[in-house]
């Protein structure tokens, strides 16, 4: 009686050779090109922005203050003396668009001292040796700096609301303002991220931070008209972002004469050489 042929069995991964078996572990994935990293990392930094808003609402409110003090007491102050032209528009609706870019500069120029926080937990030393690009990492937290700017320009455009100001709900419009707001926001963080490459410190950041803000913000058209402004400190608002931030949001939400192919060429140029510098800075803010 003959034997009945058995069934060969099945190959298995295990039973190939070695070099088979291993391939996976042992060869590297293939790197991903940059047009992928970039844009996964962005994303990933406004997830876990949106997370710590999420936790903690507070500072949503807190950071409303100031912003509805200036409404409230500076601009209605000065709408009853009427002691700045602003050409047939309201002064409450001329001021309301600066004080937007105000709160959102206020929010990303203070960026850096998370950075030297992260730094001090070992938190920016794990992500210095992951294979993402400096760049990608910096624009990242740029943008996160951006989302939380677009949060707060919502609630201070509510608040504007309330008292009555006059602007658009263009959908469109709306776009180009949260699109205005996340530039200058990402150039303001990553200016803040270039200095705290410089001084290291969180204390001497602070300083610079505060002694900066306000210069800028007097040193723009937020509060006034640049016509009104001496001769120097016009040339100083030509070079200021935030001036061009305040133009495009009252062309957008007010509708006033705005040069909006300009600003956002300006802001654009500062967030793109914003990013190069804290780029070029965060390995020695990681050493």
């Amino acid at each position: 009686m003959s034997a009945v042929p058995v069934a060969p069995h099945p190959a298995s991964a295990e039973s190939g050779p070695p070099d088979q078996r291993f391939a996976l572990l042992l060869t590297p994935p293939p790197p991903r090109a940059a047009w992928r990293v970039v844009p996964a990392r962005v994303a990933a930094m406004c997830a876990v922005e949106l997370q710590k808003l999420l936790h903690d609402r507070t500072e949503i409110y807190t950071r409303a203050v100031q912003p509805a003090l200036w409404l409230l007491i500076f601009g209605e102050t000065f709408s009853r003396i009427h002691a700045i032209p602003t050409g047939g528009v309201p002064y409450l609706d001329f001021l309301a668009p600066g004080i937007i870019a105000q709160s959102a500069m206020f929010i990303a120029i203070f960026y850096g001292i998370m950075i030297i926080w992260e730094r001090d937990s070992g938190v920016l030393t794990k992500l210095m040796v992951t294979p993402t690009p400096r760049t990608a990492l910096v624009t990242g937290k740029a943008f996160a700096a951006g989302v939380k700017a677009v949060i707060q320009a919502a609630v201070v455009i509510a608040i504007a609301a309330l008292l009555g100001v006059g602007m658009t709900w263009n959908p469109l419009r709306l776009l180009g303002v949260v699109l205005v707001v996340v530039l200058a926001s990402a150039f303001f963080s990553c200016l803040s991220v270039t200095i705290a490459g410089i001084v290291l410190t969180r204390d001497r950041l602070m300083g610079i931070g505060q002694a900066i803000t306000m210069p800028l913000f007097f040193a723009s058209n937020a509060l006034y008209p640049v016509a009104l402004m001496p001769g120097w400190l016009q040339a100083v608002s030509r070079v200021n972002p935030l001036s061009y931030e305040v133009d495009a949001l009252r062309g957008l939400l007010i509708g006033t004469h705005a040069h909006l192919a300009l600003d956002l060429a300006v802001l654009a140029f500062a967030a793109l050489v914003g990013i190069v510098a804290a780029g070029s800075l965060l390995g020695r803010l990681a050493r």
